[in-house]
């Protein structure tokens, strides 16, 4: 069961639009994973991630693609890897996650909300 969040809440959850400038294999993650490297413009600049996304995406294709992430969680130790940024998707019946993207190409930095 889900619990409610207040609008507060809500809007605390600081999300927002990037675009992939790199992406390495993570040999090292307990499950497939890629590192990634995430512009979010000039203001945020860019920012590191790891992501369980090996089964629809190949590494050569994440270059250029524009996500969604959450940027104000704290960072996070994944093996000898520090994530900085919580990349969102949505995940299918067989447990894989699907990016979720904006649907035309916008600003790096533009809120999400």
């Amino acid at each position: 069961m889900t619990s409610n969040l207040t609008w507060d809440e809500f809007t605390k959850v600081d999300m927002r639009v990037g675009t992939i400038v790199d992406a390495f294999s993570f040999p090292e993650a307990r499950c497939p994973a890629y590192k990634m490297e995430i512009d979010f413009g000039s203001e945020i600049g860019i920012k590191k991630t790891s992501a369980q996304i090996t089964d629809h995406y190949k590494l050569e294709d994440l270059k250029g693609k524009q996500i969604i992430a959450v940027i104000n969680f704290p960072k996070k130790q994944i093996g000898n890897f520090m994530s900085e940024c919580l990349v969102l998707g949505s995940v299918d019946a067989d447990h894989k996650v699907i990016l979720l993207q904006p649907e035309r190409s916008a600003q790096n930095g533009d809120r999400v909300g």
